[in-house]
């Protein structure tokens, strides 16, 4: 048996006598209680969009998977397993479906004076929150009133006020960062004091997509560069170890300073020791998030940093466990880290009553709310086959954006130019699942509905625009689908990295689509191959498309900042029509117009390609409306594991 040094005699009698004393009911005369490790837990939601109950306010039914009700029971379960837990949430809480409408813009709040998703969170004893980019979608004001209500800390070390000639001098518009004083139960039975350091960040973009509300009242700083001038700060003030909550997707570390999916990039930062990521409504760890160097999705690290992505709406509970040992000159070190997550959908237990009961009264307020009916249609309005074909839905917001601008025009200069209208699916399947599209039937057009046609927040915008522009604007659009082989069978569709969003229809406009050409711009909107393009036979008013021709665009707040990569809709283009919420505009020329009826769609086509054909997927309800499609000769091939309806379509 290996004879003990006096060294390493010490600390092990040390130990024993503790342990006995302990049992003794004397842990408080033993000084050396350090030497035993302690676990932490982090408990981490993202992206929950006002997803309290399951509810679904545009279909006016319950669903299931989804909601912080649900993900309490899951919440319960795990600080249950490990009592020395933290809850935190990584942004976009206060937006996103027709209850998060109600309480910010048709007076909820005010009645309530407080919002049903601070309700909530501070029923569950959430720790700490940061903010993601659709919480300044309603302005500075509205946001600021609700984080009143909040009981536990919200920080952004990224947004500021104003900015100072260096990071540190920032006048940020909430603190950056928060030190969680907490008593974490060790491995012998007592407990031992741990602090936390918090810290939170926005993806830097937000002042350029809500630009019309937020211009000259904040500003932004890169992820990154405000994180390494924050962290350290941190650490000086005492801080035990840092978790970042990240509102910003998992994406390869790039160049971009202000790049809008940081959160690996900030891995790298010394300092910080786990991160919730979000933005992006991935999952993570999770076998199938897009990989790249340095990412291990099986233990779920970045670059040896613990870290999760907890997918959406309350879909999954993000999980990381650090176990944590004293070091020799004070404080704690992570000694190791599990990341996972637990799913929604697979657990058993029940939605949290006292969830129900802290928001029944907005609950019911916001079905009241959206079941108001403001109008009339003859014709289903749909966007199953939105990103294939023409779509009826798609026509019906164009055209009141068009309505509403010529209106403002009236007398100006401007009113001179033929006025076209952009739209985008918004709901089109995609990483929102099978359903994830809107569908009206015939009848009374709901509020609901109109906020299922438009479901952001955004304010009506409309820009000077040239032909030739226009023709690049499309190309952009395009990037949707994929590069076609003529001859070639069932080939994926529709480029999954492109979200629907970013891809506009032209009211005004008719074109075919060639799509055995490459893409001209990717994803982002970057320019990929200057000799590429798909658009042809592009025409207006039955005419050739002159490329010096002037035309007035309507289009949204969140385009015109060039979000998609739409370098045409820069500042400098814009025409001042207003602030109008779109959905207000859409509800009005709704109201106002005699019942919806079916147009004849001849604005897009995809050029013919004998033999040859592609795999759709889309809503298993799309069996209904397959006659839309009919050029497309549809084949049902049946549904994917994920639920979707996939279809043979021939070109």
């Amino acid at each position: 048996m290996a004879r003990l040094t006096n060294n390493q005699f010490s600390p092990v009698l040390t130990a024993v006598l503790c342990l006995r004393k302990r049992q003794d009911q004397q842990v408080s005369n033993c000084t050396d209680a350090q030497l035993w490790p302690v676990k932490l837990r982090l408990l981490a939601t993202t992206d929950m969009h006002v997803h309290l109950l399951g509810y679904d306010y545009y279909a006016d039914r319950e669903t299931e998977g989804v909601g912080l009700a649900k993900l309490a029971g899951l919440i319960a379960e795990a600080r249950q397993e490990v009592p020395g837990s933290l809850l935190l949430d990584n942004g976009d809480f206060l937006q996103g479906n027709p209850m998060g409408d109600y309480v910010m813009q048709a007076g909820g709040l005010e009645q309530s004076g407080q919002h049903p998703a601070i309700l909530a969170m501070n029923q569950l004893g959430y720790d700490a929150a940061t903010l993601g980019n659709h919480e300044f979608n309603y302005g500075l004001d509205t946001l600021e009133r609700a984080l009143k209500g909040a009981n536990f800390p919200v920080v952004s070390a990224n947004v500021a006020r104003k900015l100072g000639p260096e990071p540190a001098r920032d006048q940020l518009l909430l603190s950056p960062w928060v030190i969680l004083n907490r008593d974490v139960p060790d491995g012998a039975g007592g407990s031992r004091p741990l602090r936390v350091g918090i810290i939170g960040f926005a993806p830097p973009q937000v002042v350029m997509w809500d630009r019309l509300l937020l211009e000259g009242r904040i500003f932004t700083r890169g992820i990154v560069e405000a994180a390494r001038v924050q962290v350290p700060q941190i650490r000086a003030a005492g801080a035990d170890l840092v978790v970042a909550l990240s509102h910003s997707g998992l994406g390869p570390p790039e160049d971009d300073a202000f790049a809008e999916h940081a959160s690996a990039a900030l891995a790298t930062v010394p300092g910080i020791d786990a991160i919730v990521a979000g933005h992006s409504h991935l999952t993570f760890p999770h076998p199938s998030h897009p990989s790249f160097p340095g990412m291990d999705a099986e233990h779920g690290t970045v670059f040896g940093v613990p870290v999760v992505q907890p997918g959406y709406y309350g879909s999954h509970l993000g999980v990381i466990d650090l176990d944590l040992e004293p070091r020799p000159e004070g404080g704690w070190q992570v000694t190791a880290a599990r990341a996972h997550l637990r799913a929604s959908a697979d657990s058993s237990v029940p939605p949290s009553p006292a969830i129900a009961r802290a928001v029944a009264t907005d609950h019911a307020a916001t079905i009241a709310y959206a079941r108001r009916p403001v109008g009339f249609t003859r014709i289903p309005l749909h966007s199953y086959f939105s990103t294939v074909a023409p779509c009826t839905a798609l026509r019906v917001v164009a055209q009141a954006q068009a309505a509403f601008v010529r209106r403002q025009l009236t007398g100006r200069p401007e009113a001179a130019l033929p006025v076209l209208s952009a739209a985008s699916p918004f709901k089109a399947g995609g990483r929102g699942g099978p359903f994830n599209y809107t569908d009206v039937p015939v009848g009374d057009v709901k509020l609901r509905n109109v906020a299922d046609l438009y479901i952001f927040p955004n304010t009506i915008a409309a820009i000077r625009i040239t032909g030739a522009e226009l023709r690049e604007w499309l190309e952009n659009s395009l990037g949707l689908f994929n590069r076609i082989q003529p001859g070639m069978q069932d080939q994926p569709l529709l480029n999954p990295a492109f979200p629907s969003y970013n891809h506009d229809r032209i009211l005004g406009l008719s074109f075919s689509v060639d799509l055995s050409q490459p893409a001209r711009y990717d994803s982002h909107g970057h320019l990929v191959d200057p000799g590429a393009s798909r658009v042809r036979d592009l025409s207006h008013d039955g005419r050739p498309l002159d490329p010096a021709a002037e035309f007035v665009l309507a289009t949204n707040s969140y385009r015109v900042t060039g979000c998609g990569g739409y370098l045409a809709a820069g500042p400098d283009r814009l025409i001042d029509v207003g602030r109008t919420p779109i959905r207000d505009i859409l509800l009005r020329h709704i109201a106002e117009s005699p019942p919806l009826e079916r147009l004849p769609l001849r604005a897009f086509e995809i050029l013919p390609m004998p033999g040859t054909s592609v795999i759709y997927d889309t809503s298993p309800a799309a069996e209904a409306y397959l006659d839309e499609i009919s050029h497309l000769q549809p084949e049902p091939l049946g549904l994917t594991e994920t639920g979707f309806a996939r279809f043979r379509l021939h070109l």
